[in-house]
């Protein structure tokens, strides 16, 4: 069975900065393709960010620019890091581990306001 254990978030200020981090009870991590996705109140579930097993990256238009995705294979671990945010950057996110199976974390609110 694999676990996804999230954190950072929080609230910030528009404009600021926060990190999230996704560490994977996996062995076999380097297999996985990762993704970040988002929920706001009230709208679907949307991709922000994705990362394969061989290093490629997509984003969600919205964040072209201001965020970056990362995964550290040695430490089971994915990363965004969110500059520059928006209140419409306020939601829920989630880290999914996917093969043939896709996994999802916890999920961790950020929220983006003065």
């Amino acid at each position: 069975q694999v676990q996804l254990v999230q954190s950072g978030g929080g609230l910030v200020q528009p404009g600021g900065s926060l990190r999230l981090s996704c560490v994977a009870s996996i062995s076999t991590f380097d297999f996985y393709n990762m993704a970040w996705y988002r929920q706001a109140p009230g709208k679907q579930r949307e991709m922000v960010a994705t990362v394969t097993t061989a290093g490629s990256i997509n984003y969600a238009d919205s964040v072209k620019g201001r965020f970056t995705v990362s995964r550290d294979n040695a430490k089971n671990t994915m990363y965004l890091q969110m500059d520059s945010l928006k209140p419409e950057d306020t939601a829920v996110y989630y880290c999914q581990a996917k093969r043939r199976v896709g996994y999802w974390g916890q999920g961790t609110q950020v929220t983006v306001s003065s």
